[in-house]
């Protein structure tokens, strides 16, 4: 927990210095509770623990900060469904809840769907994977950081 006026306070230390470092293009990925964190982070990404929490209220959280990338297709990505889990019809309510969240924080771009395995490879080259205590199935977000528009010097 972060005691800084503005900063929401389920922001650990480590998650605040990982989307500091960040630069453009950088990615982040929000990872559900079933997803292999500790084994994608031995290939480069940081690993960051956010045991505990959901992935809505910190994708909230971590929008009051990260600008998203406006240059790409979607700077919102989601693990798309085993050909198994789309024949029986799985549902994946939490895409919803993603989707609303990134239109409140400006996003009016869908969420792109990465075949599972194409997912993990995308994440070994994240910048940082945040392990959280999502239970939500297909669950993972991987974020795309844009730019600030901030303003020359007078």
């Amino acid at each position: 927990m972060v005691a800084l006026k503005g900063v929401p306070a389920l922001l650990s230390p480590e998650l605040l210095y990982a989307l500091a470092r960040m630069g453009h293009g950088d990615e982040i990925v929000l990872a559900d509770l079933n997803f292999p964190a500790s084994s994608i982070c031995q290939c480069g990404p940081m690993e960051i623990r956010a045991d505990g929490l959901g992935i809505p209220q910190l994708l909230e959280a971590v929008l009051k900060l990260l600008p998203l990338d406006t240059y790409v297709e979607s700077p919102a990505a989601v693990m798309e469904l085993v050909p198994s889990d789309k024949e029986r019809g799985l549902q994946t309510p939490v895409w919803t809840e993603y989707e609303s969240i990134l239109r409140r924080a400006g996003c009016v771009r869908a969420l792109a769907k990465i075949e599972r395995f194409e997912f993990y490879e995308r994440a070994k080259k994240a910048f940082a994977v945040v392990a959280t205590g999502e239970t939500a199935l297909y669950g993972n977000l991987i974020l795309r950081k844009g730019v600030l528009a901030l303003n020359p010097l007078l």
